[in-house]
């Protein structure tokens, strides 16, 4: 039997949304990611994917902030290291797609996200059971 992770669900616990920039307005972005997984009895977790993206020069003016948990359940043998990066890549779309829409749907050009290598990333381990 193959060791995996599975994408149950997800969803936004929490999204702001700023755009007071006039109509025509050259913004440039600065995003910031954070990611975390939260282990639950039964083999679930929950991956919880906080984006934000700012007018780099005036975050009072545009900011953007999602909070997306995914739900996910995995195969008690892999390592939580290994279970961390499978459930962002699940879940980083979902983010993406989320920011874009919530663009388009405000009357403005589509925000896309840059991909994210979190691979080539540090993946830190908290807590008493790691």
């Amino acid at each position: 039997m193959s060791k995996k992770v599975t994408f149950r669900a997800y969803r936004a616990t929490n999204i702001e949304f700023v755009n007071k920039h006039e109509n025509g307005a050259r913004i440039e972005f600065e995003n910031k990611y954070s990611y975390n997984v939260k282990y639950s009895a039964n083999n679930n977790c929950i991956g919880e994917f906080t984006v934000e993206v700012n007018d780099k020069a005036n975050k009072d003016k545009f900011h953007i902030k999602a909070v997306i948990q995914g739900i996910f359940t995995y195969d008690p043998e892999i390592a939580k290291e290994i279970i961390h990066v499978q459930t962002f890549k699940e879940l980083f779309p979902y983010a993406r797609t989320m920011i874009s829409s919530l663009t388009v749907n405000a009357g403005l050009p589509p925000v896309i996200l840059p991909t994210f290598d979190i691979e080539s990333q540090n993946i830190y381990r908290f807590g008493k059971n790691g």
